[in-house]
């Protein structure tokens, strides 16, 4: 296993030869990381992970809720995740036409 630069929990999982592993693999992760929760799984070693924030509007002096979705990579080495799972993602090359997200890390479960 190699450093990703940021200190993550080990995966536990095995790894099947994906070259776009950041832990086995060739993939390299910099920029942003964003903690939420699995909204969607389903796809082909993707997921959808969601993310709410909440934003001030000056004008009605009232506060909204907005939902961000990101689609990340799901390694094989990460392991079973389910929806509402909470999960670290960081930002990577584009993989695909939306997927420029890595799973880095899984949340504890509640």
């Amino acid at each position: 296993m190699r450093d990703i630069g940021i200190d993550v929990i080990e995966p536990k999982g095995e790894w099947d030869g994906d070259l776009n592993c950041p832990f086995y693999g060739s993939l390299r992760v910099r920029g942003q990381i964003i903690e939420g929760t699995v909204s969607r799984v389903g796809m082909l070693q993707t997921i959808v992970v969601e993310r709410q924030h909440t934003r001030h509007m000056k004008k009605f002096e009232r506060i909204e809720k907005r939902t961000r979705r990101y689609s990340a990579h799901l390694p094989s080495c990460i392991g079973d995740i389910n929806v509402g799972d909470p999960v670290r993602i960081m930002e990577c090359r584009p993989i695909s036409k939306t997927v420029t997200f890595c799973v880095i890390e899984r949340g504890e479960s509640e």
